[in-house]
């Protein structure tokens, strides 16, 4: 029989520490939508920030978890969210506070219930917003020098080429890898790749518009292609083969854990490589995803390092690594208070 539950969904403000700016947007905060489900007893908490290029702000995400209050509030599995909400950040803040509720009802960590091992840290990307040559380059210098970096470019090839030229000077033995964010089109892309080519670059991440996946055939890839913006959901990942290399897996995009966890497993069947990244919210964002990076080849997981103030007990970022203390999310609640 179904546990009524109670949903409170609440929007909260974070401040970034610099304006930050990618493909077409410059952001200076993150606004995301906490989802609490409290069965009596316990309470169990989601984040989700949404995706900006989907409209799925936090009027969308509180209208998506307001259509499907009778439902959830019924009593739902997570498996019924599915079907019960549309992917994005409504889904994934409610459905992380299941997983974060059967932790604290069950005694039995969100970690395991995956079917994973226990976390370990992970080592993940710094991300560098698109700036002048010179700033990016003074902002890689300033990163602990085994961190990987993440640079942000913006479909401008000469701009572009600068940027990735400064940098790599700046950290000449640095893993690096680039978001184009759709910045270029099937007419600008080759131009790009020798450059990326000539600055060792590891990953190219979304250089087209979703939608123009197509215009990828038969193109040369000469360092791994990952997909983003056109990699949504599970449904998309079949679909990747042969045209991407990697599937960056989001859970404000796909809808949550659930879904997640389905993908990499999904992309690991399929020869593609797994990548996690993130809306840039707060660490109550980050400690779902990191359970996903834990069966990932790259990870970007540093989206509490842009916001000028994160959570309480949050993520810890030591020279590149990311670690994740078990009062944030997904633990039991003794366990969470003993740390």
């Amino acid at each position: 029989m179904a546990i009524p539950l109670q949903l409170t969904l609440r929007v909260e403000h974070f401040a970034f520490k610099l304006p930050f700016r990618i493909t077409g947007h410059v952001f200076d905060k993150s606004s995301v939508v906490v989802a609490e489900l409290s069965d009596g007893q316990h309470v169990g908490r989601g984040e989700g920030a949404g995706a900006y290029y989907l409209g799925d702000d936090v009027a969308n995400m509180l209208a998506q978890g307001e259509a499907a209050r009778g439902a959830i509030e019924s009593g739902i599995s997570r498996e019924e969210l599915q079907s019960v909400m549309p992917p994005g950040g409504a889904r994934n803040a409610i459905d992380c506070a299941l997983w974060d509720l059967e932790a604290k009802q069950t005694g039995i960590p969100a970690w395991k219930t995956a079917g994973l091992e226990e976390p370990i840290p992970l080592l993940s990307a710094l991300t560098i917003g698109a700036d002048t040559p010179d700033r990016m380059a003074r902002s890689a210098r300033a990163i602990d020098p085994g961190t990987p970096l993440k640079l942000k470019l913006t479909g401008e090839l000469d701009i572009d080429t600068a940027r990735l030229e400064a940098v790599r000077v700046a950290r000449p033995d640095a893993w690096i890898g680039v978001d184009a964010n759709q910045g270029y089109d099937r007419a600008t892309l080759p131009g790009l790749l020798p450059v990326l080519s000539a600055a060792s670059i590891a990953l190219l991440e979304q250089p087209l518009a979703r939608g123009h996946e197509a215009d990828l055939e038969g193109l040369k890839r000469p360092m791994p292609f990952a997909a983003d913006e056109s990699a949504l959901t599970l449904a998309d990942t079949g679909g990747l083969v042969g045209l991407f290399d990697v599937v960056n897996i989001k859970l404000d995009k796909c809808g949550g854990l659930t879904e997640g966890l389905a993908i990499a497993r999904r992309a690991r069947s399929l020869g593609l490589g797994v990548m996690v990244g993130n809306m840039i919210g707060t660490s109550l964002s980050m400690a779902p995803s990191f359970l996903v990076g834990q069966l990932c080849d790259v990870v970007d997981l540093d989206g509490p390092t842009f916001l000028a103030a994160d959570r309480p007990c949050g993520v810890t970022y030591t020279a590149g690594w990311i670690s994740c203390p078990t009062e944030i999310w997904g633990y039991p609640e003794k366990a969470s208070h003993s740390g």
